[in-house]
């Protein structure tokens, strides 16, 4: 699908799709004046109109779905039945694409609410799409190569984005949409123990965000499992390898995989 003139029309302002829009808009596939957002929030509405006042902005799901080549469900999972009544039959099955971000809403429930002939994806973002950092994990259904490549590419500039198979996308969530707060509670914790130790709180986040940042780099520059990079620094009798010692009496793995596994909807 040519990308030049791309229109989408995204139902939902809020913390999730006011990101989405912000982040499209700074992207280089999107024209800003492409994109038309739709909520029952005037306050959200206007909060996008002062970001970027070439954002087509809507209190009507209809009017702003018209000619889109995407329509985005950035609404909340127990909405997306009520969105779909209004929209349905608005809708060009055979020119449009649908793409829902409501966690827990499948392939299953969406042909039942719009049409088995539907395009439709899903997708898993996470909260760091605010600053084009998302992980988004993707799957498709009735989509071709081109759709499935136009998708990924979309939201690629976000953050990254997988093509994965919508069987795995309840996974993904746990370890990336739920994991994100997973990832702040561990630096709550770090930042703790350095205030403990004598540490200032800010000064503490900053070191222990810099600290992650570091270890990040160098799994990706070095390609390496993260064990090849403990290996370095846990010097035989040294006090890494003492507080990671430590750390794994109190159940550290255990207690990460534990907490995934239990945010992980079957």
């Amino acid at each position: 699908m040519e990308t030049t003139n791309l229109q989408i029309a995204i139902i939902g302002a809020g913390n999730m799709g006011g990101a989405i829009v912000r982040g499209l808009s700074k992207g280089t596939l999107v024209h800003s004046k492409n994109i038309r957002v739709s909520d029952v929030s005037q306050a959200n509405l206007d909060a996008i109109n002062a970001f970027n006042p070439e954002i087509t902005i809507s209190t009507s799901n209809r009017d702003i779905i018209k000619d889109a080549d995407i329509i985005l469900l950035a609404v909340k999972p127990w909405l997306v039945e009520i969105v779909a009544e209004e929209i349905q039959n608005k809708i060009d099955l055979k020119k449009q694409i649908i793409v829902s971000i409501a966690a827990g809403v499948d392939f299953a429930s969406l042909t039942t609410l719009f049409d088995t002939d539907a395009t439709l994806f899903r997708v898993i973002p996470n909260t760091a799409i605010d600053v084009l950092q998302s992980v988004s994990t993707i799957s498709s259904f009735n989509a071709n190569k081109e759709q499935e490549s136009l998708i990924v590419s979309l939201f690629g500039e976000l953050g990254k984005a997988f093509l994965v198979p919508e069987s795995q996308l309840n996974a993904f969530m746990s370890l990336s949409s739920c994991g994100i707060a997973y990832a702040f509670r561990y630096i709550r914790a770090a930042m703790e123990g350095g205030v403990e130790m004598g540490i200032y709180p800010n000064v503490a986040k900053e070191v222990v965000i810099q600290t992650l940042r570091g270890a990040i780099d160098l799994l990706e520059a070095n390609d390496s499992h993260p064990e090849v990079e403990i290996d370095k620094v846990t010097t035989p009798g040294g006090i890494t390898i003492k507080g990671l010692n430590e750390m794994e009496a109190s159940g550290f793995t255990n207690a990460v995989i534990k907490g995934l596994k239990a945010s992980h909807l079957k």
